[in-house]
């Protein structure tokens, strides 16, 4: 049964594969490029807890700008958290030019799971992923919708997390000697595509027959996920200080702490929300501030309404004035470009 079915789903695979910019063919021969295991590593950095069709623009850029390991491993942490902004979970991105430099120390990438994990910002799927679809190594690749295909396919209903070893043993059962970067994509596509999370085209899928759980007719159903815990709200503010320059407005930006939310960015100054939930922290400095509206934005683990408020002001401590028609090269993550939109949409001072 086993072998029926990753023969069955690498069969679909060459016929549905989805061309991806990190990807080759189905059943052809990993590139002979040295820079083909930091393309394989960067797009699954990238694709984590993100869609395919908001990573491949970065992808593109990233790969344009920094082609090489060694490349990447040599740019300033800065230009890389701008480059990454808006794509979120900026963790990665530390961890990013963390990995890359220990990788151009080590001389290029490890080839094995247990060596890949010493890396800074690699998991056990990560790990695996590369291992598999880099270096053609058999690994177990795990990711939800792998996760959502094993469950259906042998019928696991214990809920979320603990069935997560019934379903990783599963997946071990069905992974093939070879072709395990194929079947490892194969799998993703599937989850995405065909056994999505709500009306899976059961129809349509290639391990239909030996489905357990359609033949239940509890595919819907599976995995089971525990209840989603109710977000906290969170309130602060932003403040918008601008400036005339010459022939030219500026906005002063500061650079956000390298450690906690949105580390290492470059952002309006505030109210040091992120370190409480009321918004009661005061202006960075002293001022008449003119209240603009709010923004709202969701994280992981909480809802943040950010208030935005408008003064002149002379700015204390680290920072630097920003021209604003340049804003968008700043590099700012979403929350305070969408911050910034809100300004900018309700104008400056002596705009005549």
């Amino acid at each position: 049964m086993t072998a029926s079915i990753s023969d069955a789903l690498l069969d679909w695979y060459g016929r549905n594969a989805r061309a991806l910019p990190w990807r080759v063919a189905p059943g052809a021969p990993m590139p002979d490029d040295p820079a083909w295991p930091y393309r394989v590593w960067l797009s699954e950095v990238m694709l984590q807890q993100t869609t395919v069709a908001a990573v491949k623009p970065y992808f593109e850029a990233f790969t344009q700008r920094w082609p090489t390991v060694e490349a990447l491993a040599a740019a300033g942490e800065e230009e890389v958290m701008a480059a990454w902004a808006g794509l979120g979970y900026y963790s990665r991105a530390r961890n990013l030019v963390k990995c890359a430099r220990e990788v151009a120390a080590r001389g290029g990438f490890p080839a094995t799971e247990a060596e890949l994990r010493e890396l800074p910002g690699l998991g056990i799927y990560t790990a695996a992923a590369i291992a598999a679809i880099a270096f053609g190594r058999r690994a177990v690749v795990v990711d939800a919708n792998v996760e959502r295909v094993v469950a259906r396919l042998f019928a696991i209903a214990e809920p979320l997390p603990g069935a997560r070893k019934a379903i990783r043993d599963c997946a071990e059962a069905i992974t093939p000697a070879s072709r395990a970067g194929d079947f490892a994509q194969a799998m993703m596509d599937l989850g995405s595509r065909v056994c999505t999370t709500k009306a899976p085209r059961c129809l349509l899928c290639p391990l239909s027959p030996p489905c357990a759980a359609r033949a239940a007719g509890i595919a819907e159903s599976l995995p089971v996920k525990p209840a989603k815990k109710a977000k906290p709200e969170r309130r602060g503010t932003a403040f918008w200080i601008e400036r005339a320059n010459g022939a030219g407005r500026e906005v002063w930006l500061v650079t956000r702490p390298g450690r906690g939310m949105l580390g290492g960015m470059r952002a309006l100054p505030d109210d040091g929300w992120s370190a409480r939930s009321d918004g009661t922290g005061e202006a960075p400095v002293a001022g008449e501030w003119e209240p603009l509206g709010a923004v709202r934005h969701t994280f992981t683990h909480a809802h943040l309404t950010l208030a935005v408020r408008r003064g002149e002001a002379e700015p204390e401590g680290a920072g630097e004035w920003w021209p604003l028609d340049r804003l968008e090269e700043a590099g700012l993550p979403t929350l305070y470009a969408k911050a910034a939109r809100l300004a900018i949409a309700r104008g400056g001072w002596n705009d005549a």
